[in-house]
């Protein structure tokens, strides 16, 4: 049974109501929430690609092989992987063998490992004079540049990913005399909502994310809702939410006006840039990992660039 003629748009992904017709609506309910809507976008997108060229499902381990022999040399291995991860579950979720634990697409993957290496492209960090000379750049009267302050600003001192600081409401801020707490109710680690607070104490420089954001808030002008809203041409503030791409555009925006290439940068930059710029000022790893939200040590230095190689280098002292 194929299911070609089907648009990958409507397949179902996870467990769903269509799987269990005869189940209660409650657990119907909660079987549609099991993925989240951005995975769910992901999947449908890798799953058009394949069809795109020209495969169907069920899928072939030989066929799985060719799909991902085409695609090296074009693609990062990562994307790679993860389409292949997206197949496997496209295939489970229908009752169907999946194909790509054969040892035939095991084997083709390990070769293109191999042959490409599988070094990620890592966005750029943003490190804190970085940050500053985007900000100096700012102006204090016009609602876009007061609200960028406070996105770069909120985003470097939280190291949230793009989609968090975009999904931020006013009600997830709460201020107090040391600065302000930050409730991060989900994130892509915590699929299962179980949230978490990040301090933000009141900033030493000229450049306070506590006053940054009580600024954009003070424009605002509204007790809740969205933090980070779009601004249209004539400058007037909206209603509506921003996107993690917006948040993108904004980095890459703000650091060309600074005199930077914008090219390396992206809305992960402030993440990276935190996470290095803290390593860089002695910060322990537990204590910016309570800030970034990694689980393990070796998570985290996936997110510290090598900028400071040359720092008391171990040759130094030979030679």
């Amino acid at each position: 049974m194929h299911d070609s003629g089907q648009n990958s748009n409507k397949y179902d992904w996870g467990l769903t109501a269509s799987h269990f017709p005869a189940l209660p609506s409650g657990v119907q309910d909660f079987l549609s929430l099991s993925l989240s809507e951005s995975t769910k976008r992901s999947y449908r997108a890798d799953l058009a690609h394949f069809e795109a060229a020209g495969r169907i499902l069920p899928a072939s381990p030989s066929d799985i092989a060719s799909y991902i022999a085409e695609m090296a040399g074009h693609y990062a291995v990562a994307t790679i992987e993860r389409r292949l991860a997206s197949l496997a579950k496209a295939h489970r979720t229908r009752g169907y063998d999946d194909p790509c634990k054969a040892e035939l697409v095991k084997s083709t993957l390990r070769g293109i490992r191999r042959s490409l290496g599988t070094q990620q492209r890592q966005a750029a960090a943003i490190l804190r004079d970085d940050l500053f000379a985007m900000l100096d750049k700012l102006g204090d009267h016009r609602p876009k540049d007061i609200r960028d302050r406070a996105l770069l600003l909120l985003g470097f001192a939280t190291a949230m990913r793009r989609s968090e600081l975009a999904s931020l409401d006013i009600d997830d801020i709460e201020f107090i005399p040391k600065g302000m707490l930050v409730i991060l109710r989900r994130s892509k680690t915590d699929q299962e909502g179980q949230g978490r607070k990040i301090a933000v104490p009141l900033g030493r420089t000229r450049h306070c994310p506590v006053t940054a954001l009580k600024t954009w808030l003070d424009m605002l002008e509204r007790p809740s809702g969205a933090i980070f809203v779009c601004i249209n041409k004539h400058g007037h503030i909206l209603q509506r939410r921003i996107s993690g791409e917006a948040v993108s555009l904004v980095v890459k925006t703000r650091i060309a006006n600074a005199g930077y290439d914008p090219k390396p940068f992206s809305g992960h930059s402030l993440r990276a840039g935190f996470a290095t710029s803290a390593a860089q000022a002695g910060a322990s790893t537990y204590k910016i990992r309570q800030t970034t939200g990694h689980r393990t040590e070796s998570s985290l230095s996936r997110y510290i660039r090598d900028t400071d190689l040359f720092t008391d280098a171990a040759i130094t002292r030979l030679l």
